[in-house]
Parts: structure tokens; sequence; C-alpha cells
């Protein structure tokens, strides 16, 4: 079953910005925020919750999740290409942020991420390897009082 090419981002942090960051199994040294692909019949903000939930232990909605209104379409890096259908080049990313009061214990998904980290958001930022999740986390102060 192919991959639904829309997707969201979600900027996990703190009210004093520190930012929680995945680094991926399939990929060592790669890291981002939560990411992952919609599924069938879910809205948006139903997808974000999932997938906190599934890569971080998390409740989304124990804290505030947001929708940042930002939406960012991107070629799909061709190593990740078989994931969807076989004319699909393209993901529709929604970005999300979720606030929470202070740093709080994770459980990583094993089979998604080697390890995590909560790093100021600058430095967050450039550690990224994904530029639209650079640029969300770069909005981060913009976005923090609301999630």
């Amino acid at each position: 079953m192919y991959k639904i090419p829309v997707s969201v981002l979600v900027v996990i942090h703190t009210v004093d910005l520190q930012v929680l960051l995945l680094e991926r199994a399939d990929h060592p040294g790669y890291w981002q925020s939560v990411t992952g692909s919609q599924d069938s019949g879910e809205t948006l903000i139903q997808t974000a919750a999932r997938e906190v939930f599934e890569e971080t232990g998390l409740h989304a909605a124990d804290y505030a999740l947001t929708d940042w209104q930002t939406e960012n379409r991107y070629e799909i890096y061709e190593e990740w290409r078989w994931r969807y259908g076989p004319d699909v080049r393209f993901n529709t990313e929604h970005v999300f942020g979720l606030r929470l009061p202070d740093i709080v214990p994770v459980r990583i998904a094993a089979r998604e991420h080697l390890n995590f980290m909560w790093l100021p958001w600058q430095q967050a930022a450039s550690m990224v390897f994904s530029s639209s999740n650079a640029e969300a986390i770069l909005k981060l102060p913009e976005h923090s009082q609301s999630g």
C-alpha cells in the first residue's frame, strides 16, 4: 500500500524554545522533527497527534498542538520515492507546533529513530537535514505563544 503524498511536520518545543530532534533509523545522521504521512480518512490534526504519539510516546492532547497554517510542497527524495505511487513525485507538508511546558521524557520508536536530543531553536534549525524543517524551526519565535 502506497503512502498518501500529504504529510505533517510537528515541531515539538518547550516554552523557552528548546526543540526536540529525532535521528532517523533508516539514515543515521539525519535529524528531524516529528514527520509522517496522512492516513486515509484522517484530518491533518489527527495525523499530527498520531505521529507525535508513534514517534515520541507523547499525547498531543496533553499539550498545545496548533496548526501553523504553513504548507510546503517539495519533491520527494529519490531514496524514499518507492513508498509512493509510481507517478508521485511531490509531497505536500503541513506544519504544526506542539508546545510543552518544559523538557519531558520521550519514548522514541526504535524502528524509526536511533536517538533524540533537545536543542535551543537556532542550533536545532542548523542540525536538521530538511530545508522545510529548518525554516519551520526558524519561525518558532513567531509561533511560540500558540504552540
